[in-house]
């Protein structure tokens, strides 16, 4: 049992409040999943520029890790430090070089998520706390999603915990358990994709990922997962510009959806909905079973 939550501005107004809102919403799930959380926030990009989510051990010298990247990212980059993890910008032009440096040179530093907009925090803990540890509720953009997790088939880690991202600007949350994981996970290595974990939510965003570099848009990745992944799973996907779900065809997973003028939500379960502003007023509904749903900028 895992608890998930999401949450799609339309109103401009509002993306300061992003990471309040979403606070909130995951540390109501904590009952859900007591074991660790994680979220990964869309907020402000620059052009030309690419967002490094890196993670390290507590009391790691972020800073001095950005000093050493200088000769592998053409200058000292700049770096925002949330506790054991600190988001590092550099030119889209030297991001190869920088992962290939960091492998080679810190293999104690993990990469946790790579995109323009996209940042990931995720660690052990109840869902309250890691929000509180890596101020969420200062934390400002156009969506997020989060997740609460309840270890049923691996170890509680950081690295098992959600979200999982394989892409640049994508990531994946999920409910459930897919029976074809490891199967899956032999073909996409076959495919070129590396994985970090053997936690089957992470094969379910590495197959996402190697749809949309086929040319498939994220609808259509989705699409094709309800006959490619075996399983039970409620899955929240966010890109660089949108929002995606999709449940299985049984859709044994609980779900529930919110929608006004000034947002869409997403929660486990309705109580995690119940403190956003306007709710009252909201169209409520249940994601139907093997139906993607998805919701982009400027739409």
């Amino acid at each position: 049992m895992c608890g998930i939550v999401g949450l799609f501005l339309k109103d401009p107004s509002l993306e300061p409040e992003l990471g309040a809102l979403l606070a909130a919403m995951l540390s109501v799930m904590s009952e859900r999943g007591p074991d660790s959380a994680g979220f990964a926030i869309y907020g402000e990009g620059m052009d030309g520029e690419v967002k490094l989510s890196l993670r390290a051990a507590p009391g790691t010298d972020f800073m001095a890790l950005a000093e050493s990247l200088s000769v592998v990212a053409g200058g000292v980059p700049a770096v925002k430090v949330c506790a054991t993890h600190a988001v590092v910008s550099v030119p889209e032009a030297r991001v190869g070089a920088v992962r290939a440096f960091l492998a080679e040179r810190h293999p104690e530093v993990t990469l946790v998520g790579t995109g323009a907009r996209m940042e990931i925090f995720k660690e052990v803990g109840l869902p309250s706390d890691v929000a509180t540890r890596f101020d969420l509720a200062g934390m400002s953009g156009t969506h997020g999603i989060g997740h609460t997790r309840m270890a049923t088939e691996s170890a509680v880690t950081t690295a098992g915990a959600h979200p999982f991202s394989t892409g640049a600007d994508q990531c994946l949350v999920h409910n459930g358990s897919l029976s074809n994981h490891n199967a899956l996970r032999r073909q996409l290595r076959h495919e070129g994709l590396s994985f970090a974990t053997e936690n089957d939510s992470e094969v379910a965003a590495g197959y996402l990922t190697w749809r949309m570099a086929q040319g498939a848009s994220l609808r259509e990745a989705l699409d094709a997962g309800l006959n490619d992944l075996d399983g039970f799973f409620t899955f929240v996907v966010g890109t660089k510009d949108g929002f995606g779900v999709l449940r299985d065809p049984i859709a044994c997973k609980p779900a529930v959806m919110a929608e006004t003028a000034h947002y869409v939500a997403f929660g486990s379960e309705y109580r995690a909905l119940a403190g956003l502003p306007g709710i009252a007023g909201a169209h409520l509904f249940e994601p139907e079973p093997a139906t993607v749903y998805f919701w982009e900028r400027g739409q």
